[in-house]
């Protein structure tokens, strides 16, 4: 069951409510006075959801025609391999190549080598269309509205009168053009997919209408619908060029602030906007690792562990992980390998290995990767990097946060609020209606943070791994490469 954040604005208080997603939908709590305030006293309201996730439903009756398919899900592998082995995928590559020796356009260039992914919406979608056909039957009929959460809410929530997304959440579809800042015709007819299910894109601060009364008990202004990963950066508030976010949760996402113009990758960064708000457009460039929480999770269930507190100080209990590897793929391996076929494993393991030198190999892997990906940012985009902040369930342990500042050779920030996406949704509504007036307010709001600081001479700080990490970055690097191209079933 997910859980979605409803951000309200009262007064000069901040209030943050987490309301379960079965609850919203079903139009209760008139009145919810966990918070000691009445809903007349609320000034506005925005909503920071998941990405990725979708439904599809009447757009007469409201009703879904089936339950959300969620980021994660792996129904449409199948469907994803083929296209990516196809004829037409190869045409397409091989006439964008021609076109880039032509043109030298990067773009073009990373058009040449994409590949689908089940991540995005794209064919989730399509699987959808094959395998219901009631949704089919709405599409002939012009009744079908397809949408990830933030839609579902705002349909709801309107009682059926708005069928609408904000940019953030439409770029992290898949199915929508950030150049062209809009849904993209080319993709959608090459997989059959119709234009007309999809939600009007607006601002990411504006004016969405209002609750319905019956749900609240009062009308409330939606003034800011936004992507949870976009929110987080404007809740850190990473609002300059070269500022970086880093989010790890279940999985890791690095966003860098690249300013008004997409990033053009050829590693598997993936261009997003970040936000809309008036004719501004801010873009990032992003780069994820799948598997970060779920490796930790991993290994408690295995009961390396009992509590996840415990492993930061398992870690430090032993000088080293005794020549262990973990490598973090239980889903693949993203940018900057881009190998879906990569497994998970561990490597070097020996008599003398204890359960801390495992935990120590798993937190390893995990800033390993965040290096990675790091080392990839600051290749591909060429951007000085301003500030590092970092936020999410693994960011609490400190062993990681070390690590990661020691081979980034940077100093980076854990905030004391977790819930970052809350208060960027949070933020931008308050921009929206004069709650704020200006985004260094919104900094003046920041609490202290903890700092983390690389524990290295300064000949070593300089993008380099701390000297005593070198071979075990090496060991790490070739576990990597041996656990690629594992699953080779056609």
């Amino acid at each position: 069951m997910s859980n979605v954040g409803i951000f309200f604005l009262k007064k000069k208080i901040l209030v943050l409510l987490f309301l379960c997603l079965t609850v919203l939908c079903s139009c209760c709590c008139p009145d919810h006075t966990d918070a000691g305030i009445q809903m007349h006293q609320v000034e506005a309201l925005g909503i920071s959801t998941q990405r990725g996730t979708f439904t599809t439903w009447d757009r007469r009756t409201g009703v879904p025609f089936h339950n959300f398919i969620s980021w994660q899900d792996q129904r449409a592998a199948d469907l994803v391999k083929s296209w990516n082995r196809s004829c037409t995928m190869k045409a397409i590559h091989g006439a964008m190549k021609v076109l880039y020796f032509v043109t030298r356009q990067k773009r073009l260039l990373a058009a040449s080598l994409v590949v689908f992914s089940t991540q995005h919406v794209t064919f989730r979608l399509v699987w959808v269309l094959t395998h219901y056909t009631q949704v089919h039957e709405a599409i002939d009929e012009g009744n079908c509205c397809f949408g990830t959460i933030d839609s579902w809410l705002l349909f709801k929530l309107t009682k059926g009168h708005l069928h609408a997304t904000d940019y953030s959440n439409a770029s992290s579809t898949g199915i929508f053009d950030s150049y062209q800042m809009c849904w993209s015709g080319f993709l959608s007819s090459l997989v059959s997919l119709p234009l007309s299910i999809f939600p009007k894109v607006e601002n990411t601060g504006h004016d969405f209408g209002s609750t319905d009364p019956s749900i609240f008990g009062v009308s409330i202004p939606i003034m800011s619908v936004m992507a949870d990963q976009q929110a987080a950066m404007f809740g850190e508030c990473c609002f300059d060029v070269g500022d970086v976010k880093i989010t790890m949760g279940t999985g890791t996402f690095m966003d860098i602030n690249t300013g008004s113009k997409p990033h053009t990758s050829v590693a598997g960064l993936y261009p997003l906007v970040g936000w809309k708000i008036g004719s501004e457009v801010v873009y990032l460039a992003e780069g994820n690792a799948a598997d970060t929480g779920t490796a930790i999770k991993w290994a408690q269930k295995l009961e390396l562990f009992s509590d996840v507190r415990e492993t930061s100080a398992m870690a430090y209990s032993v000088s080293d992980s005794d020549g262990v590897c973990f490598v973090p793929s239980f889903s693949g391996l993203q940018a900057p390998l881009n190998d879906p076929k990569a497994c998970a494993s561990l490597m070097g393991l020996k008599p003398s290995t204890t359960k801390s030198h495992l935990v120590r190999a798993i937190l390893e892997s995990v800033a390993f990767r965040n290096k990675q990906l790091y080392e990839t940012m600051l290749r591909e985009t060429r951007i000085p990097i301003t500030k590092i902040r970092v936020d999410g369930g693994v960011s609490s342990n400190d062993f990681v946060m070390q690590l990661t500042s020691d081979l980034f050779g940077k100093k980076i920030s854990r905030p004391q609020h977790h819930e970052m996406s809350c208060l960027g949704a949070a933020f931008v509504a308050g921009l929206e209606v004069g709650f704020w007036r200006t985004r260094e307010e919104l900094k003046k709001l920041q609490s202290a943070d903890d700092e983390f600081s690389p524990q290295c001479a300064d000949k070593e700080c300089t993008g380099s791994p701390n000297g005593e990490y070198v071979p075990i970055l090496q060991s790490w690097e070739r576990a990597l490469r041996r656990s690629m191209n594992w699953y080779n079933k056609p």
